[in-house]
């Protein structure tokens, strides 16, 4: 009784957690890791300080490996890797790993992380932005019909949602048999993506997956090249393969948070099941805003993200202000991106439909009382 009085008071006060990332938990998550943390099943230790080889440990690798391939229907050819350095360090692996003796990458860029994406594979190819949305400033994705991508070139990148700028490819970019490269950071098991389409996936786990310091990755095998002589080891897909994600400590904790999320996912329905939620929160933020005289988005309609909704208000010294009150509400974490300013809800899978509705209630109520 003690326990569920607990776990009650927990939630009851638990305020909505609308961060970019890390981002929010599900309750029945955070209630699972709070009551195993002293003791994993019996072993006496936390998973805080479970070694990665132990057997406990080979035992929630394997289940969580097999959770993600169920729910993303991941083919045998595709390695599914659970690794360190975040999306971030996926940017530089990428074009190491694919290029094979090509020289040359296509790149869409429609914002800030697909031009860091763009950034860092300069390093090692020489990059086509086979597509730029510049010219809107980053509030639409180019025509497919529009895109430049040179025959020569080793695969083409996108990125699925812009968390910064909230533009979502709404579907799947094919040209040519062309290898095709995703960052699904903050849009993975939102709703259900063809793996097979795809050469290479990663994603930062703190928005979907978990928390912050894994990432994962899924890679064909038959499009994997040996990389650049002189390349780290720890850059190379292969030798992470090779080791299963063992070839040094793995971030445990991270890993077994990631295990718990895709358990959650699976209970709740998978992916389609996510999918039919999202695009009811999303739909529901976007009527507030294009009902309101007050709340702004610019993001053309048809690759609008269902994860990320960036926000303005048309009196932008109300900014702070509706920060403040959005807090003293229970609502947290929407703040803009320093480099955009603004507002910005990232509604995620752990975000439910209850959460949505009491911020756009608290967005109605906060005009009215200023109109």
């Amino acid at each position: 009784m003690a326990t569920d009085v607990a776990i009650a008071t927990r939630t009851m006060t638990r305020p909505w957690n609308f961060s970019a990332g890390p981002a929010m938990l599900p309750q029945a998550v955070l209630d699972s890791i709070h009551d195993e943390l002293p003791d994993y099943q019996g072993t006496g230790i936390s998973m805080l300080e479970m070694g990665h080889r132990t057997e406990t440990f080979a035992a929630l690798m394997v289940q969580a490996e097999a959770d993600l391939r169920e729910l993303m229907d991941i083919p045998e050819q595709y390695a599914v890797l659970f690794l360190h350095g975040g999306a971030s360090l996926q940017f530089a692996m990428a074009p190491l790993n694919l290029l094979g003796s090509r020289e040359t990458a296509s790149y869409i860029n429609t914002g800030l992380w697909s031009a860091k994406a763009i950034k860092e594979a300069g390093n090692f190819c020489r990059v086509q932005v086979a597509a730029d949305a510049a010219a809107s400033n980053y509030t639409t994705i180019p025509p497919a019909a529009q895109w430049h991508v040179p025959a020569d070139s080793a695969f083409l990148h996108y990125t699925v949602n812009e968390t910064i700028g909230g533009v979502e490819f709404h579907w799947v970019p094919h040209v040519d048999q062309m290898p095709l490269v995703a960052d699904m950071t903050s849009m993975i098991l939102s709703r259900p993506v063809e793996v097979r389409h795809h050469a290479l996936i990663y994603a930062g786990a703190q928005k979907n997956l978990g928390i912050a310091g894994l990432s994962l990755v899924i890679a064909d095998r038959n499009a994997l090249h040996k990389p650049p002589a002189g390349t780290p080891s720890m850059l190379d897909l292969q030798t992470h393969i090779e080791a299963g994600s063992l070839y040094n400590t793995p971030p445990v904790f991270a890993w077994y948070v990631t295990a718990k999320m895709l358990a959650w996912v699976k209970a709740e329905g998978g992916v389609s099941a996510f999918a039919e939620r999202n695009r009811r929160k999303a739909a529901l933020l976007y009527e507030t805003i294009d009902a309101s005289n007050l709340y702004r988005n610019l993001v053309q309609r048809d690759c609008r993200s269902w994860m990320s909704v960036p926000f303005t208000l048309a009196d932008h010294s109300l900014e702070p202000l509706f920060l403040q009150e959005a807090a003293q509400a229970g609502l947290l974490g929407l703040a803009g991106h320093r480099s955009a300013g603004g507002l910005r809800a990232c509604i995620y899978n752990a975000m439910p439909e209850s959460g949505v509705r009491q911020l756009s209630e608290f967005m109605r109520e906060f005009e009215r009382v200023r109109a």
